[in-house]
């Protein structure tokens, strides 16, 4: 480990907090002073407009240049913004003449709730990943870089079940982006990786911010818990399906997609009953098989799941984005050419046509017929989802548990924010199809015929499923047994899909 990297002496990191806050160097006060396309030109690796908005001498400016755009910083003032010696003794800045510079990148991170909290990774590695910067800190192997936020780190944060337990585990923890979220509704987090770089970085982010202590521990995959369990269980793991094991932070060391598969197979064992694993993954995309079969097969024993596929990408596609995080597209063009053809040659061998980017969520329900949903949605969704994903599994619960005639006795109402839109020829009596639309979570669309559209106006919880069509086979003079026969299947959708939430009682 560098030896440049700092310590998170309690003392001083309580002081350094207090500076950045007294300075705003926190997710509203970067908006607030770059402007919103500065501020997203950051995440591309794009700094002149961070640095013309950074000209000025206060506080806060001398903290973005020191902190995210490594510049060097007049040692007064850089005094005049922060504990300096502190600083300097706690290994965050070092000094070079009349002038320092700091070790780390440290950026603001705003929590879900107001919180203020600063993620800490690898200098240059917070703006854009480590394809952003040409090389890596002094004495540190591209391979051991520890990256800050991304947008697969928010994403994971986004759709993680936030319900209060007593344990969780980060597994592959980097920074410490997701142990940090973890530790304001778990009792203990247990973060681990491969990299022990990345637990000094996650102990530094921890410290930093505020949040208590983690278990951090040294190992690949569920090695470092033995036998362990949890109620959570999160894991932006090295998915990258690549030949070899170049980058530790993304690259899995494993042939394939094995190295998810892996995770999700042995995650049943590591959880408690209604514990959740939640992950990020790809997979291929195998010629001759649908990848829905072949991710279901993953699931473990005694597992719900719901797997999401959000991107599709051809091989050639795939390969390229990756050799840019690499950098790679810097290289000699023998050199370039040479790992493209490595990575095609990876993908004929396994007969790979393409490699799907999403999420996989499982639940440790212990039933003997488990739910697995394997659905591609490449549509925009509301983040954060954890609501959603926890109201998708405690919705397969009730319908496992439903036959039809239960079913037809049970009341539902409307989900929030659900809108009916009628599609047809103007002047028309009746319209062509009826769509219902979510404004929420999902964001879903379904077309339903006239009974569905007319049961789903209904429901507001006071009436049973089977007294709403009687009431609508009287209406429409149909058979109201028939009605009742046909009409399970189509209720079972809306609800799968969350149009319809059961009304307990």
């Amino acid at each position: 480990m560098s030896t440049l990297l700092p310590f998170a002496d309690p003392a001083r990191t309580d002081r350094l907090r207090g500076a950045l806050l007294s300075a705003a160097f926190t997710a509203d006060g970067l908006l607030d002073l770059l402007g919103a396309p500065a501020y997203a030109a950051l995440a591309r690796s794009e700094t002149v407009p961070a640095l013309r908005a950074t000209r000025g001498d206060g506080p806060l400016e001398t903290l973005v240049r020191l902190f995210l755009l490594q510049r060097p910083a007049a040692y007064g003032r850089a005094a005049a913004a922060l504990p300096v010696d502190d600083c300097l003794a706690g290994g965050w800045l070092v000094r070079d003449g009349d002038e320092v510079r700091a070790t780390v990148d440290v950026r603001p991170y705003g929590g879900p709730e107001g919180q203020d909290w600063w993620i800490v990774s690898d200098l240059g590695c917070a703006v854009g990943g480590a394809g952003g910067i040409a090389q890596g800190p002094a004495g540190v192997e591209r391979s051991e870089l520890v990256l800050g936020v991304g947008g697969a780190s928010t994403t994971l944060a986004g759709i993680t079940v936030r319900t209060p337990v007593g344990s969780a585990l980060d597994l592959g923890t980097g920074s410490g982006i997701q142990a940090l979220h973890a530790a304001q509704h778990a009792t203990k987090v247990t973060a681990t990786d491969l990299n022990p770089r990345a637990l000094h970085f996650a102990r530094l982010t921890l410290a930093l911010s505020g949040a208590p202590e983690a278990d951090l521990r040294e190992g690949s995959l569920f090695e470092p818990v033995a036998q362990d369990t949890y109620d959570l269980i999160v894991s932006n793991p090295p998915f990258v399906i690549s030949p070899g094991a170049r980058l530790t932070y993304r690259d899995g060391g494993m042939g394939g997609d094995d190295l998810c598969r892996t995770l999700v197979q042995q995650a049943g064992e590591r959880l408690n009953d209604g514990g959740y694993c939640q992950l990020l993954a790809n997979w291929q995309h195998v010629e001759g098989e649908d990848w829905r079969d072949r991710l279901s097969s993953w699931v473990p024993r005694g597992c719900d799941a719901w797997i999401v596929q959000r991107e599709v990408q051809d091989v050639t596609q795939y390969a390229e984005l990756w050799l840019r995080d690499g950098g790679d597209h810097r290289s000699a063009p023998e050199a370039y050419a040479a790992r493209y053809d490595a990575w095609l040659d990876e993908f004929a061998a396994r007969g790979t046509k393409a490699v799907g980017f999403g999420w996989i969520t499982l639940r440790k329900t212990g039933s003997e017929l488990p739910s697995v949903t394997a659905e591609e949605w490449p549509h925009p969704v509301e983040q954060p989802l954890g609501a959603s994903v926890r109201a998708h599994f405690e919705r397969q619960d009730f319908l496992r548990s439903h036959d039809d005639a239960a079913l037809l006795a049970a009341r539902f109402r409307l989900a929030d924010e659900v809108v009916q839109e009628q599609v047809g020829m103007p002047g028309a009596e009746d319209p062509e199809h009826v769509v219902l639309r979510q404004n929420r979570g999902m964001r879903r669309a379904t077309k339903v015929d006239t009974v569905g559209a007319g049961f789903a106006g209904v429901c507001d919880g006071s009436l049973s499923a089977g007294r709403i069509l009687d009431a609508i086979a009287q209406l429409v003079g149909e058979d109201a047994v028939s009605l009742r026969d046909r009409t399970p299947e189509s209720i079972r959708l809306l609800v799968e899909q969350g149009f319809l939430v059961p009304v307990e009682g």
